[in-house]
């Protein structure tokens, strides 16, 4: 392998003058070897340069002020006029190259000074100027795709490593890092495409053995490790980030350099399950003492924090015998209320050693298993004895007097029975607004427990991104996707939060610095949780942090969601004082999403994707749906002309094409990487009306509970100042809202709207719900720069009020 070092005579006779008196001056010692030393060099350090090797060559070696050992060119790169791809040399190993950096591993920082460090050539494509990232310093950062680097060019990397390894024996397989390893969140090379699995195979770097991932993903994959925990255990693994419990830009830029090595398809920056399955897998193989005591410390939390949720819970039947409590009024125990349909239901007994029991349902005896076997589990139909509403159990008798049971009886399930005749004036009136111009709907009603209607209207798209009427549509479908918008708030951000409270995780009561501790300054301390769901903060209704012309100056400017998380956290100032008045506001729902990764620990998508979704077999509610393997023909379009409003509004990066499958809401897109508390989810109005009949059920789905009744009261009752909200629900009170509700809505109903074109309503006197799911803003833009309205905003569909109206009289038959 030749490692030319001088590419011009003159350099060559400089350098052996200078050898030539180094010579000279050499004194020789007599040598008694010490066993008290080791070697410099502790790393091999890999960067890319980012440009080509005549800029490359010049930098590093006349005048950018940075250097490294070893420079590998790149196949076809044109400034590089050697006639054969070889490494050149640019300093001897035993000596300093100026390439690392402020730096950090494995306990030592100022890596310059134990490591060697290797420029290859790569030269990534960036994005035009005006698609730039803040960072969280503020300064400008471009966004970039990285080629795939050059298969000869790897092959002479692979050489040149084996060569240093062998003559630096103290680099280990963990000692063999990137750029943006030991300087995350400054640096970001040697990127996502760099062949690490390439070099682990040769020998070259440390990786994981896939039967390790598996048996922590096991674990990880249903309770992730706490942000504390993760933060441990990549400093354990090398990386220089303080344990603070908190996922604060530094840890987000660690966890992305990491996903860069080891995961490179999925650098996202999120403390997931796999992630930490891959980081305690490394752990295990090339750390094992340290694998072993963070994974006590993992068992040890998990055990320590109460289980995520009880298998039944305060309003649908877990009944233990004997009971715990027994009242001296002697006709109130060991009776149970529970809810069910007609001809629907079943019991499951749990027998821990009673012989025999006498169970009344609804004043008629259940024929069970005579005699019972201890330890074991029965389940029996309740078809035959169940009613609509309200149904009882009476347990009986149990024999002998010490025996133990349980019994539990499930809540009921959505199960779909469509009804058409009802809702003829219903289908009349979306027909028709179809015909006139509609773009498309679909329409999901949830009745004692079954899916009388799930129907679709019109087309999921219609135009083209100049605004021309598609010749052939797309048509809407029963399970197309929609961007729900603000219904995002409710049935992601609000059904995490009353999940956290009902585990005892939150108190929506204390104050928002007491889980996020950087939450102060200008009265936030004052700010209680409660105060964000209510909407009476003091925020603004929105920051534009999309745009550098926003409403709070260029320093609220980002496209970086980390940087967007920092503002809202600790930037954003208060418009009203606290209590002052309820301003419905964007802001106050993305603190709530922050509040429910800071507490759970994990990304907002990934919390209720796998804690809330998952459970109840919801698999096609998401954000990011595009990310996640949905094509966008299964989703339905949004604005015609991307976020321009018809070419009326402009800033830094519009879209300006047909929206299907990316949210539309510009801060969530821009500023918060698709995931905010506020916007963001895409469902199918299946799923939310499964989510509407778990909260019909108050709080549990068939064996599932998602949080309790009591919470679920607290969250909807009406707040004190304003009828029309709850704890984020808004509620139809005493008609405040019968735009959003209708006229015949009972005085308990709530739900949300969003701005797409999407409403719900649960009404629980009614056991009613009613999700009208559109794409109300996928038509023509009228009016003038100042003042325009989205033609499919004018259609009664559009606006709700009245669909929702004839959903009720088809209902109560009026």
């Amino acid at each position: 392998m030749n490692f030319p070092y001088f590419d011009t005579p003159m350099r060559a006779c400089l350098v052996l003058l200078m050898c030539m008196a180094s010579l000279s001056c050499v004194n020789h010692y007599p040598m008694e070897p010490s066993h008290n030393y080791s070697k410099r060099i502790k790393f091999l350090v890999m960067h890319y340069t980012a440009i080509d090797y005549q800029k490359s060559e010049r930098v590093l070696v006349d005048e950018g002020g940075l250097s490294a050992h070893y420079l590998v060119p790149q196949s076809g790169d044109p400034s590089y006029q050697r006639s054969e791809l070889e490494v050149v040399q640019l300093v001897a190993e035993q000596d300093r190259a100026w390439h690392a950096g402020n730096s950090f591993w494995q306990g030592r920082s100022d890596l310059n000074d134990h490591s060697i460090g290797i420029e290859v050539v790569n030269v990534p494509r960036c994005a035009a100027a005006e698609r730039t990232a803040k960072t969280a310093a503020g300064q400008e950062q471009k966004l970039c795709m990285y080629p795939d680097y050059d298969p000869q060019q790897v092959q002479l990397l692979i050489a040149l490593s084996q060569d240093i390894l062998a003559r630096n024996p103290d680099i280990g397989p963990t000692q063999v890092v990137g750029h943006s390893d030991i300087a995350p969140g400054r640096k970001s090379d040697p990127g996502p495409r760099f062949p690490w699995y390439q070099l682990y195979k040769a020998g070259v770097g440390a990786w994981y053995k896939q039967a390790d991932v598996e048996h922590y993903w096991q674990h990880f994959s249903t309770a992730a490790p706490t942000t504390a925990l993760m933060q441990q255990a990549l400093r354990d693994y090398g990386y220089g980030v303080d344990v603070s419990g908190q996922l604060d830009r530094k840890t987000v830029a660690v966890i992305k350099a990491f996903q860069a090595h080891f995961l490179p398809w999925q650098v996202h920056g999120q403390a997931d399950g796999k992630t930490a399955a891959v980081l305690f897998a490394l752990l295990h193989r090339y750390k094992p003492d340290k694998a072993q005591a963070r994974f006590r410390d993992y068992q040890a939390l998990n055990t320590a924090q109460p289980a995520p949720s009880k298998p039944l819970g305060h309003e649908q039947l877990l009944a233990s015998y004997p009971a715990k409590a027994l009242s001296s009024r002697k006709d109130v125990n060991n009776k149970y209320r529970f809810k069910a349909y007609q001809g629907r239901g079943e019991i499951i007994i749990d027998n821990v050693n009673a012989v025999a029991a006498e169970l009344v349902v609804n004043g008629q005896t259940l024929n069970i298993a005579k005699p019972l076997t201890a330890d074991t589990q029965y389940r029996y139909s309740l078809s035959k004895r169940t009613r609509t509403g309200v149904n009882s159990l009476h347990i009986k008798s149990v024999t002998p007097e010490d025996a133990q049971l349980h019994i539990r009886i499930p809540a009921p399930v959505l199960t779909q029975r469509p009804i058409p005749k009802r809702f003829e004036q219903v289908d009349a009136l979306i027909n028709a607004e179809i015909e006139q111009g509609f773009p498309g709907a679909v329409l999901a009603v949830v009745h004692q427990g079954e899916l009388v209607k799930l129907s679709a209207y019109g087309e999921a798209r219609k135009y083209h991104d100049s605004g021309e009427v598609m010749a052939t549509p797309q048509p809407m479908q029963t399970d197309t996707l929609f961007d729900i918008a603000s219904n995002t708030k409710m049935f992601a951000t609000n059904l995490a939060l009353m999940h956290l409270v009902s585990q005892g995780h939150l108190d929506v009561s204390l104050p928002v610095s007491f889980y996020l501790p950087e939450y102060r300054g200008q009265g936030r301390e004052l700010r209680l949780v409660s105060d964000l769901l209510e909407h009476s903060a003091g925020y603004p209704a929105v920051v534009d942090f999309h745009r550098r012309d926003n409403q709070l100056g260029e320093q609220f400017y980002s496209i970086s969601s980390d940087w967007t998380k920092q503002l809202i956290v600790q930037g954003v100032p208060f418009t009203a004082m606290r209590k002052q008045r309820h301003l419905y506001s964007d802001i106050d729902y993305m603190l709530l999403g922050l509040l429910v990764e800071r507490i759970s620990g994990m990304p907002l998508d990934a919390y209720v994707e796998s804690r809330l979704y998952a459970p109840l077999g919801i698999t096609s509610m998401m954000f990011n749906p595009l990310q996640k393997g949905v094509l966008a023909q299964q989703i339905a379009a949004t604005e015609i002309q991307g976020n321009t409003r018809g070419g009326r509004v402009h800033f830094e990066g519009v879209r300006d094409y047909v929206l299907q499958g990316e949210v539309h809401d510009e801060k969530a897109f821009y500023s918060l990487a698709g995931v905010a508390g506020h916007a963001g989810l895409f469902a199918d109005a299946k799923s939310l009306a499964q989510l509407c009949q778990l909260l019909l059920n108050r709080g549990t789905y068939g064996e599932k509970q998602l949080f309790t009744a009591s919470v679920l009261d607290q969250f909807t009752k009406p707040s004190r100042s304003d009828e029309s909200y709850g704890l984020g629900w808004r509620r139809a009170g005493n008609g405040a809202r019968k735009w959003h509700f209708g006229p015949y809505a009972s005085t308990q109903a709530y739900g949300h709207t969003g701005w797409t074109g999407t409403v719900t309503v649960i009404d629980p006197e009614y056991d009613l719900a009613i999700v009208l799911l559109t794409n109300a803003r996928h038509s023509p833009v009228m009016g003038t720069e100042q003042q325009y309205q989205f033609v499919g905003k004018q259609f009664e569909t559009g606006q709700y009020g009245s669909v929702v109206t004839r959903v009720y009289e088809a209902i109560l038959g009026l």
